[in-house]
């Protein structure tokens, strides 16, 4: 849930003064955009997977401390909960090999994190959202120790005047209750996908990503099951919109896809500045320039694709894409292809000679990410120009040449490509992704969430794509 702050207590002039530092620091950073005073060179991709740790009995186990502790590396650092931790790659240039240059990176890191998990009696698993949860998992004590979760859980019931969440999600099960708390997120891990690019083209990019959405979401699905209940195909969506609802107004929730397309990507920080009410107001002694209030600020509103701003080893800004649809799992994999397609897809509609929020009203995008939310690979979507048609169908005949002319653009190896968009197609083929396969399971076998996890468990270790996994 980002970076740590060093208080969790606030007084009303923390609030006016950061508000009047985030107001400056938005219009630097429109100054910038401006005058192209931000990075415009090579695009670079990475990526965070948040992961779960789970006891013998596939039940999580609250032991991410330990774990990290004994690991000491700095790109695997702590999530929400103490049954989740994070692991993130190095960026890397998008030519030649890079995707598997990234695999290889976050193979060697899991291994070593499974090593130390079995050393403690447990493992590592990456799965959108783990069958096993009950509600007690969720309760104060398996947070973990940072103080941004803590400050972020007071807050955020203050906005809202009360500290409970009314959930209630309908999907093929209903399933409705009354919780405490922000700890309802850490059911919802991810592999956040992040994509550096040209300032100038950043809105487009932006534009392209939500359009995409859809698309992506329907092929990576992987979180059907949720305290028992069979509810999307990526529940992850609707569970983690309501798990931080601040209000009934939409405009104003911190999960969303957006109120729209943007003219620019400053279009985001300006609405984030004039819509969205602080939540943590760390004064920070940074210099200005390096927009510390603006970022934390960014921090604290969850948008599906959400831009960020960077700085590079010598200090120049960079706008980066992070597109947070996709769910953890089922395999590294399965992760690299969702990559993959999503690198070529966004770099290919986003240098349409006419741009493709042009072809596609906001609102319609918006209903698609939903429906491939709920039905995943059985969804039927509205493309561009209003041509109207299965998910699969739509990916394999005009999405994955997309996606194999964007990543020739950038400059990966023809053999890559190959290797990466043929898992997805492989998914398309068979319409097996995570989603799926659980669920089949689960008509073969029956609603023992603990035996699915298990045979999940087995099937990720053997390192094989989704696709190819037997039932």
């Amino acid at each position: 849930m980002g970076q740590e702050i060093s208080s969790t207590q606030f007084t009303a002039d923390d609030f006016e003064e950061f508000g009047e530092r985030l107001a400056r620091e938005t219009g630097l950073l429109e100054e910038w955009l401006e005058s192209g005073g931000l990075a415009s060179d090579e695009q670079v991709g990475g990526f965070e997977l948040e992961a779960w740790l789970v006891d013998e009995e596939m039940r999580p186990s609250p032991i991410n401390e330990t774990l990290l502790d004994r690991l000491g590396d700095p790109l695997v650092v702590p999530e929400l909960a103490r049954f989740n931790l994070e692991i993130n790659g190095t960026p890397q240039a998008l030519h030649g090999d890079a995707l598997t240059r990234l695999a290889d990176e976050l193979t060697a890191t899991w291994s070593k994190c499974e090593g130390l998990a079995r050393d403690l009696s447990a493992h590592l698993m990456m799965i959108g959202i783990l069958p096993t949860l009950r509600l007690q998992d969720f309760d104060a004590a398996n947070m973990s120790s940072m103080q941004r979760y803590t400050a972020l859980d007071e807050q955020l019931a203050q906005l809202r005047g009360h500290p409970e969440l009314h959930i209630d999600l309908h999907g093929r099960d209903q399933l409705r209750f009354v919780h405490e708390g922000v700890m309802l997120e850490s059911a919802t891990t991810s592999f956040q996908i992040h994509l550096k690019v040209d300032a100038a083209q950043a809105g487009r990019f932006y534009n392209a990503s939500k359009i995409l959405s859809a698309p992506m979401v329907a092929v990576s699905a992987n979180s059907p099951y949720f305290l028992g209940a069979d509810l999307w195909a990526e529940s992850r969506i609707c569970l983690f919109e309501q798990s931080v609802q601040v209000g009934l107004d939409p405009n104003e929730q911190r999960v969303t896809l957006g109120r729209g397309y943007v003219d620019s990507i400053a279009d985001c920080f300006r609405i984030n500045q004039e819509h969205y009410p602080v939540l943590l107001p760390q004064l920070m002694d940074e210099p200005e320039a390096e927009l510390p209030h603006l970022r934390l600020h960014n921090g604290t509103i969850w948008r599906w694709n959400r831009p960020l701003v960077g700085f590079s080893g010598h200090g120049r800004p960079h706008i980066r894409i992070e597109h947070r649809v996709v769910p953890a799992g089922p395999t590294v994999t399965d992760s690299l292809a969702n990559a993959a397609f999503y690198f070529g897809l966004v770099n290919d509609l986003a240098r349409q000679p006419v741009a493709p929020e042009l072809r596609l009203p906001f609102g319609q995008a918006r209903a698609n990410f939903y429906q491939a939310a709920r039905l995943g690979l059985e969804a039927e979507l509205v493309w561009l120009g209003g041509e109207r048609g299965g998910v699969r169908a739509l990916c394999r005949e005009h999405l994955l040449p997309r996606a194999r002319n964007g990543l020739a653009m950038l400059g990966i190896d023809r053999v890559e490509i190959d290797r990466w968009l043929g898992v997805i197609d492989g998914r398309l083929e068979n319409g097996q992704n995570g989603a799926a396969w659980q669920r089949a399971w689960v008509a073969r076998h029956g609603s023992d969430m603990a035996a699915l996890t298990a045979a999940y468990l087995e099937r990720q270790q053997s390192g094989r794509p989704v696709h190819e996994w037997d039932l």
